[in-house]
């Protein structure tokens, strides 16, 4: 454990064994000084200072030791789930991996938006469920795995291109459908505001951030050539419609032909990667 964590951690020891920093330093052999600058976080223990403080704390060593691997081990799989910090080293064989679950689990969340829709069809207009609710739970879920998984080759594409754009608004896009999941599912069992103006606000955010995101697909165009202005365009188009919430219909329907265009992009961002090396971690547009 680092400072200053670690001057935190026997600050807190201490005060749970209701002992003065005085009466601390007399069962370890320190000084005051030392004590209160190490608490602090002004300098950094030797381990030996450090296993006397917690043998005189009735702390075990290992439990710090433990607990910081541990952070350390979430951290990393925080960092791989989202793909936050791709390391340079693994640009080969993972990123193809990853971009090839991308457009797979992109033809399952294309796929799984036609029974999506329809149940939410249903919902709003005739205040009727047309599955049950853990079928529409688990649609909902599904939905959200496959979109989240989709959006991670997006992300793959943006670092690999240098489309920070792109990554951006994926990350966003992932934020987004998953508070408008976890709302679908919580207004099953809660009283909420009326759905009307929930679809209004979630139509208008949209709206804005599908701008956004067909900008960065655009920017992919000399590296894929049409396929991306074409689904950027498409993305663009389904955005205004969105912003004019009366017609966003419209929008869904244009966001299918934008989606198997991006599912054609992925796919051909793992041909272009495996036949050309990418330098320093990243591709140039």
């Amino acid at each position: 454990m680092k400072q200053p964590e670690l001057g935190r951690k026997i600050t807190e020891l201490r005060k749970e064994k209701g002992l003065t920093q005085e009466e601390l330093v007399d069962r370890c052999n320190i000084s005051v000084r030392t004590l209160q600058r190490i608490e602090a976080g002004e300098v950094t223990p030797r381990s030996y200072t450090v296993r006397t403080i917690l043998a005189a704390l009735d702390y075990d060593l290992s439990r710090i030791t433990d607990d910081d691997a541990a952070r350390k081990s979430f951290s990393g799989w925080l960092k791989d789930t989202f793909l936050i910090d791709i390391d340079p080293d693994r640009s080969g064989t993972f990123i193809i991996k990853q971009l090839n679950i991308a457009w797979l689990l992109g033809l399952v969340y294309f796929i799984l938006g036609f029974l999506e829709s329809a149940a939410e069809y249903f919902r709003m207009e005739d205040d009727r469920m047309i599955f049950s609710i853990p079928v529409y739970i688990s649609i909902k879920v599904a939905v959200l795995v496959s979109f989240f998984f989709f959006q991670r080759g997006f992300i793959v594409v943006g670092h690999m291109f240098r489309n920070y754009l792109l990554k951006i608004m994926s990350y966003v896009l992932i934020f987004g459908v998953f508070l408008i999941i976890a709302y679908d599912i919580a207004s099953l069992f809660y009283e909420s505001v009326e759905r009307e103006y929930i679809l209004g606000a979630q139509a208008l955010t949209f709206g804005g951030i599908l701008i956004l995101y067909g900008i960065s697909l655009i920017k992919l165009h000399r590296s894929f050539g049409n396929v991306p202005v074409i689904a950027g365009i498409f993305e663009i188009a389904a955005a205004f419609f969105f912003l004019t919430i009366i017609l966003s219909f419209i929008g869904y329907i244009m966001l299918i032909p934008a989606e198997l265009l991006e599912i054609v992009i992925l796919f051909k961002a793992v041909e272009i990667i495996k036949s050309k090396q990418p330098v320093n971690g990243a591709m140039t547009t």
